[in-house]
């Protein structure tokens, strides 16, 4: 079974891409994952410069990647979930060079920023359509409670 779930933060913003022919859209990202140590075993790891994180490259396919490079940057908290997938190539030297990423099926957004979509404006956009503004009848028939004590739960 190759099966992979992370929580951690992003190292820099995603890189989209597309693969020419299919138009498939791909995201590359670092993630930074807390490796689980107690709290003298992170001071000491410090003190010794060693890392305290893996650092986790992930790759995303399709409208999952196009949603990461929208809305998500470095620092964002994500949760992945997906497979290890080790891939070689041979280097200009001629050395088989492999490398190791995560491929995500499933990207949860953990912390949500106010980053907007490229090409988004600044302001609200209107509905599209023929709606208008209505008033609301009942807006003013409900009365704050004043005394907590009169509610039955």
């Amino acid at each position: 079974m190759n099966s992979v779930a992370l929580i951690g933060r992003l190292t820099k913003d995603p890189e989209l891409r597309f693969i020419s022919g299919s138009g498939m859209a791909v995201a590359q990202f670092t993630l930074a994952v807390d490796k689980n140590l107690s709290r003298d075993k992170k001071q000491q790891f410090e003190q010794q410069g060693k890392p305290t994180a893996d650092f986790i490259r992930i790759v995303v396919w399709g409208k999952q990647a196009e949603n990461c490079a929208n809305y998500l940057e470095k620092g964002r908290r994500v949760a992945i979930q997906g497979s290890i997938q080790v891939s070689s190539y041979k280097s200009n030297s001629g050395e088989t060079r492999y490398t190791t990423d995560v491929v995500a099926s499933n990207v949860e957004f953990i912390d949500w920023g106010d980053k907007k979509p490229q090409g988004a404006s600044q302001q609200q956009q209107k509905p599209a359509g023929n709606f208008q503004a209505f008033d609301d009848d009942f807006a003013n028939d409900f009365k704050a409670i004043e005394d907590d004590d009169d509610i039955p739960f």
